[in-house]
């Protein structure tokens, strides 16, 4: 595990290249053994710092919970990252590109907490008892950590991207609330329109067999550090498809069906 130092000088340097927007070489390879811990330790001081300069947690979010994207990254299981008060967007907004590298959409549900939801042991079912309502999104990722590393040709892994806030940068949030039990949360599906052309579509079972054990999953790996998920807060559940680049001047529409749709132009 690095020190406390080491973790603070990683995190500001994320801190800084994100309001730069610019990227960093990837700590994997800067720091010889940088571990799992190491990288949501410093994903953990970064949000501190976010905090601290007058930001506020407003929820979590879920990554890599899809089989396909969890053997790119060559993991077995998802990852997760702090969602804060700026990165709320309402349906119809206009996103500005000015706060992002290279934005990059992706599909999935928000779940709003009624009631507050701790592990250990949380399953599905207490999932679906602690949630208010659930409503479509769509999460903006970005990446402050370059792909390859330029001092060494290596390339980043997943361990970049969790200290990276697990690449979260904003979300959209749109379409009709629902309560849990109005539908049948496997079946809702998606198609991601970018300038009226369909470039991605999915189904939400893609997130582990189903999107509500992604928020179970979230309980239990935050119960160690005795954080719960409380109510009010808003839990983005991992995304159902693939992700689509964000251009200046782009105008995307997010289908959800019955559910409701999200439209946004990036400026």
């Amino acid at each position: 595990m690095l020190d406390s130092a080491t973790i603070d000088v990683i995190a500001r340097a994320y801190d800084a290249a994100e309001k730069g927007r610019h990227r960093i070489r990837p700590p994997s390879i800067q720091y010889e053994g940088f571990t799992v811990d190491d990288a949501y330790a410093v994903q953990r001081r970064w949000v501190a710092l976010k905090v601290a300069a007058g930001n506020e947690i407003k929820g979590h979010k879920i990554g890599l919970t899809s089989r396909a994207m969890q053997r790119q990254a060559n993991i077995d299981e998802p990852d997760y990252g702090s969602l804060l008060a700026d990165m709320f967007y309402s349906g119809g907004a206009e996103i500005p590109m000015s706060r992002f590298i290279q934005p990059r959409l992706e599909c999935e549900l928000g779940f709003v907490i009624g009631r507050r939801l701790a592990g250990p042991n949380c399953t599905i079912f207490d999932v679906l008892s602690a949630t208010d309502y659930i409503v479509p999104a769509a999460e903006i990722v970005d990446g402050r950590t370059h792909r390859v590393d330029p001092d060494t040709g290596k390339p980043r892994c997943v361990l970049d991207s969790i200290a990276d806030n697990a690449g979260n940068a904003a979300l959209i949030i749109g379409g009709r609330p629902f309560k849990p039990m109005d539908v049948d949360l496997r079946w809702v599906s998606v198609l991601c329109h970018r300038n009226n052309v369909i470039e991605e579509s999915g189904v939400a079972a893609a997130v582990l067999n189903h999107p509500a054990n992604g928020v179970a999953w979230l309980a239990n790996k935050l119960a160690p550090f005795d954080i719960a998920l409380e109510p009010g807060q808003f839990i983005l559940g991992g995304s159902f498809t693939g992700v689509v680049e964000a251009r200046l001047g782009d105008v995307f529409h997010i289908d959800y069906g019955p559910l409701g749709t999200i439209t946004s132009r990036f400026v």
